[in-house]
């Protein structure tokens, strides 16, 4: 009994390990993007679109814009694919805010947008396969492949189209066919590792009808 117990804290000790490390390469990746004056897709390229607009904090509308998909991942993903959200978007928030504190610095355009955004594509899909995620559209992408089998990437590819579409105004037309290649990059990294995602989130969505049917079952039997 003991030594389940302690291959499970293993497993688990593993598992925090993974998703801290992705949340590093996102935000190191996010940095990157910040810098080269290109946005990306989901909730961060929309809070980092926002950020340009309002002069906000990164980190505090990143971590106000997914509130409302916590709720959504909490009743449909669960508690354990949403703690685990939760404490991810917290340490991207907490990590990126040090930006302030870092020595100004440029760097060239399309390096910062390929270096960043391919950062940003392998820590999600590291965060995807320890089932956790960055809130926003990588729940619905996570929820969408779990329940009709869809790419993940995909999934992103078009919510992030969408985002750069609305971010075109704030970064100007260059730095928007940036931020399109951004979202093909991050899309098509995540896409690659899709076999790999749906074995690490091979648990089941919250839905009721499955409860249904097995107390149908039950009662036949």
């Amino acid at each position: 009994m003991s030594s389940s117990t302690s291959v499970n804290a293993s497993q688990h000790a593993l598992r925090l390990l993974k998703v801290v490390l992705g949340c590093m390469l996102v935000s190191a990746g996010l940095l990157l993007l910040r810098h080269a004056q290109v946005v990306t897709g989901g909730t961060a390229g929309l809070s980092l679109s926002l950020s340009y607009l309002l002069h906000m904090p990164f980190a505090l509308l990143f971590f106000v814009i997914n509130i409302p998909f916590y709720v959504f991942s909490l009743f449909r993903m669960g508690w354990s694919f949403t703690l685990s959200t939760v404490l991810s978007v917290c340490l991207v928030s907490l990590m990126t805010s040090v930006d302030r504190w870092l020595p100004t610095f440029a760097l060239p355009q399309l390096a910062g947008t390929v270096i960043g955004s391919i950062l940003c594509g392998l820590g999600l899909s590291l965060l995807f396969m320890n089932r956790a995620s960055l809130g926003g559209v990588n729940i619905v992408a996570i929820f969408m492949q779990q329940r009709f089998g869809w790419n993940p990437g995909l999934v992103n590819f078009v919510f992030d189209s969408i985002v750069v579409c609305i971010g075109l105004y704030s970064v100007g037309l260059y730095e928007a066919v940036l931020s399109a290649m951004s979202v093909v990059i991050v899309s098509t990294i995540i896409g690659y590792f899709k076999n790999r995602i749906a074995r690490g989130n091979s648990r089941p969505v919250v839905a009721t009808a499955p409860v249904a049917a097995q107390g149908t079952s039950a009662e036949a039997s």
